[in-house]
């Protein structure tokens, strides 16, 4: 058989396999960040364990256990907006602490990468290395189309269950975001 090939040296066969493949690729993707239904108000919040940037096991439930616990997921450490929305977070720490909040921000980042992120930023709260994504499965948080990172959104958990949820987090806004739930809360 006589395969013709192109000037880049790549056969018409295999374009054809290569575009059949990013297609499907792709499908996967869009089905899981389509797929995964949001933890709803009222859901108990999921019980996991995951490093934090020193690489120690953090477990979810233990960390409830000590109170009102902020989780928010983040694209990606030393981008723009998930920078913006820690140091939000990091501005607003000493008030949201002394109202007994506890916070823990995911991200599919490494545990070195959640550490240079942490100590470039000041970071007075705990980063999770989530680079499985097993953190934001558990608490149904898609995964953004072609990239593969997880979406940004926000959960806080009170008495085991999930309290509020946002599911378009606030990048530089985030400390306001969440002072206003934790005052909806407190009523």
């Amino acid at each position: 058989m006589l395969v013709m090939h192109n000037d880049d040296g790549i056969s018409n066969p295999m374009k054809r396999f290569l575009a059949l493949l990013l297609t499907m690729n792709l499908f996967t993707l869009f089905a899981h960040a389509a797929s995964a239904d949001p933890l709803s108000v009222g859901s108990p919040a999921p019980q996991v364990t995951a490093k934090d940037q020193e690489g120690k096991a953090v477990n979810f439930t233990d960390v409830y256990a000590r109170g009102i616990t902020l989780v928010y997921f983040y694209p990606k450490a030393e981008t723009p907006g998930c920078t913006a929305e820690a140091c939000s977070l990091r501005d607003a720490y000493e008030g949201l602490h002394a109202k007994g909040l506890q916070i823990l921000g995911v991200s599919k980042d490494s545990v070195e990468a959640q550490k240079k992120f942490h100590e470039n930023r000041k970071l007075p709260f705990t980063l999770i290395a989530d680079p499985g994504g097993k953190v934001a499965e558990a608490f149904h948080v898609p995964l953004i189309p072609v990239i593969g990172v997880t979406k940004r959104q926000s959960f806080i958990i009170k008495n085991g269950k999930i309290a509020w949820a946002s599911l378009s987090a606030q990048t530089g806004g985030a400390a306001q975001e969440i002072q206003k739930a934790l005052d909806m809360l407190a009523k």
